[in-house]
Order: C-alpha cells, then sequence, then structure tokens
C-alpha cells in the first residue's frame, strides 16, 4: 500500500472528498492542514507559516510523497516560489513533494499546450499573480476569467455545475488548454463533460494536483471520469497528444 500526503488549506472541504474518490486501488490518502481561510493575498503568507510542521506531521504517518494542492498559495511570489516551497516540504519530512502550481506548469508541458485560458474562483486581485507566474511560466494567458469568491468556505458549497459554466465562458478559440484553479471549487467530476465539448485538455486543480503525486508514486493507473490527464497520461512512457477537436474522446 502506498501512501498519498495532502496537504490542504484548513478551510477546505473538496479535495479529501475527491482525492479519495479518484485515488487507485493500493494507494491511501492522508491528510495535513495549513491555516487558510479566506482567498486573500494575506491569507496566503499565513498558509505556509505551518509548511515545515504539517509536512513533518505527515512524515510520521510515513507518507510516500506530499502535494500541497493549492495553487494561490504555491504561486503568490512568482516563478520559482513554488520549487521554494517543495525544497521546505522535501527538507522537513524527507519526501518527495510538489505544489498545486508545480503540476499546473508540468501538466502544461506535457500537453505541449502554449496558449491558455484561466477561469478562477476568485477575485481578479488574486488573479493577477495567477496570470503573471504563468507568464512567466512560458504560456501565453489569452484570457482570464473570475468569479469574485472570497470566502474559501463558501466556495465549496457551490456545485459542480457552476464550475461547468465558468469553464465554457473561459474557453477561446485560440487556447490550447483551460485552467481551472481552485482546490476547493468541486470542478473535477465537469472536467471530461468540458472536454467532450471543447475539444482540448481541461486542467482542474485537484485532478492536476492528484496527477503529480501519482506521478511521484511511479503509478501507470489509468483513472476514468476526470478527464485525459488522468486517464491517459499517466500510463504513457513518453508525451500522449490529445484528440485533435472532432475526434471521440473515451
Amino acid at each position: 500500500m502506498q501512501r498519498f500526503g495532502l496537504l490542504t488549506p484548513s478551510s477546505n472541504t473538496t479535495q479529501e472528498p475527491e482525492f479519495s474518490a479518484a485515488l487507485p486501488p493500493g494507494v491511501s490518502l492522508h491528510t495535513g492542514r495549513v491555516a487558510y481561510r479566506d482567498i486573500t493575498l494575506e491569507e496566503q503568507m499565513r498558509c505556509v507559516v505551518e509548511l515545515e510542521a504539517e509536512s513533518r506531521k505527515l512524515a510520521d504517518a510515513e507518507v510516500d510523497c506530499i502535494v500541497f494542492a493549492a495553487t494561490a498559495p504555491t504561486l503568490a511570489k512568482g516563478k520559482g516560489y513554488d520549487r521554494e516551497l517543495i525544497k521546505r516540504m522535501e527538507d522537513a519530512a524527507g519526501k518527495p513533494a510538489t505544489t498545486a502550481a508545480t503540476a499546473f506548469v508540468d501538466a502544461l508541458t506535457r500537453l505541449d499546450a502554449k496558449k491558455i485560458a484561466i477561469g478562477a474562483p476568485w477575485s481578479a486581485t488574486m488573479d493577477k499573480p495567477m496570470v503573471a507566474f504563468m507568464e512567466a511560466s512560458g504560456f501565453a494567458v489569452v484570457h482570464s476569467e473570475v468569479v469574485g469568491f472570497v470566502a474559501s468556505i463558501e466556495l465549496g458549497r457551490v456545485g459542480p455545475e457552476k464550475a461547468y459554466e465558468l469553464g465554457l465562458r473561459t474557453d477561446r478559440l485560440e487556447a490550447d488548454a483551460i485552467v481551472m484553479p481552485g482546490g476547493n471549487w468541486p470542478s473535477m467530476s465537469v472536467v471530461d463533460r468540458l472536454e467532450r465539448e471543447l475539444g482540448k485538455p481541461v486542467l482542474a486543480n485537484n485532478a492536476v494536483s492528484l496527477w503529480a503525486g501519482l506521478r511521484l508514486l511511479a503509478r501507470r493507473d489509468s483513472i476514468p471520469g476526470y478527464g485525459w490527464l488522468l486517464r491517459e497520461e499517466l500510463r504513457q512512457d513518453r508525451k500522449a497528444a490529445f484528440p485533435a477537436k472532432g475526434m471521440r474522446l473515451r
């Protein structure tokens, strides 16, 4: 049995159910929490204060990897900040680690996406660091759409249909992929549907974070129901080409 270590914001009510439902047989979920109530610039800094302490607690459970699955706090200080946080976690726990911000970059690179559209649940103020991070990481942001949530707990009460509607509004013809950050945004269940309708990869925060952690575990599973990345890419030896628009997605 492999153990998947998840670091989630304290106000998050979505990640544990979504990760538990999608993890393949032979992998169990173990969670630590870092303080994060509202989706604000100030809370992003508070969120990482407990990073080492919570990583060490997960190490006590002998997890095999640690994923800090929150996007905004892991890119708050720009390109390279996610790597600083990874080092802090790995130094504290002695386990391989990654972040949601890192996972988005890695997934977009694997999918060979150059131009992206971002659909985020937070405010325009919170969106600026996200756009800047993605552009600094080499991606052209052709459009960015926000909803305006500030209280994270309220975001967790919103159903997946709102995420689906956001995905549709976010899409632009020139975008190679849709990026949907927000770990408390219950969007994993609508990724398949959006990909079929839009004909391009849709990367939701929790699906991408899960994919990144399973890569650290060297898993080769095909996990259906949550989009191309989890269904097809994990089991590939090389980059997998997303089907051209109009081709049937299984």
